[in-house]
């Protein structure tokens, strides 16, 4: 007698933007975005948070703005641009917020600091002058244990400075 193990898993073909490279893979529909993307695409950058939604280790984003991977299913992005921490840095080079970050001290055990960065990433391109509040707003999501947030808010401030003046 067949029981609910014997079954196939429901798997879709997904196709998206992923770090500005068109990709394809097959998902299966039950699994969410930040487990396709570590376990299934090898982008382990996103981190395993709460899965709740609520620390924002897991954030990416989509269409440019911050969402939290463990809430989304791959068929929910379907054509739709997804930059993970892997896609932040242009080329070989950091992008101002991650040499900030390093260059700061901004990181400690670092599991916080990709859905850090992208949080403030996303900031950053619609806000390029935000004030110490607006930081603080935009990152009140994100939960780390380890900083004390004073550094990471400085890194964020430095770095939109530096990227102002260029």
């Amino acid at each position: 007698m067949p029981t609910w193990l014997d079954r196939e898993v429901e798997k879709a073909v997904v196709r998206l933007l992923l770090n500005g490279e068109e990709v394809e893979f097959l998902a299966p529909v039950h699994k969410t975005l930040l487990e396709v993307l570590r376990e299934d695409l090898g982008l382990t950058g996103t981190k395993h948070g709460c899965e709740l939604g609520e620390c924002g280790t897991c954030t990416v984003l989509i269409d440019g703005r911050p969402q939290l991977s463990c809430l989304v299913l791959p068929l929910q992005v379907e054509g739709r641009p997804v930059t993970t921490i892997e896609g932040m840095a242009a080329g070989a080079s950091d992008h101002p917020l991650q040499a900030a970050f390093a260059e700061l001290g901004a990181a400690q055990c670092g599991y916080c600091t990709p859905g850090m960065l992208l949080v403030a990433k996303s900031l950053l391109e619609a806000n390029p002058r935000p004030s110490r509040a607006e930081i603080q707003e935009a990152l009140a999501g994100n939960l780390c244990r380890c900083t004390g947030y004073a550094k990471i808010l400085e890194a964020v401030e430095l770095a939109a400075s530096r990227m102002v003046a260029t």
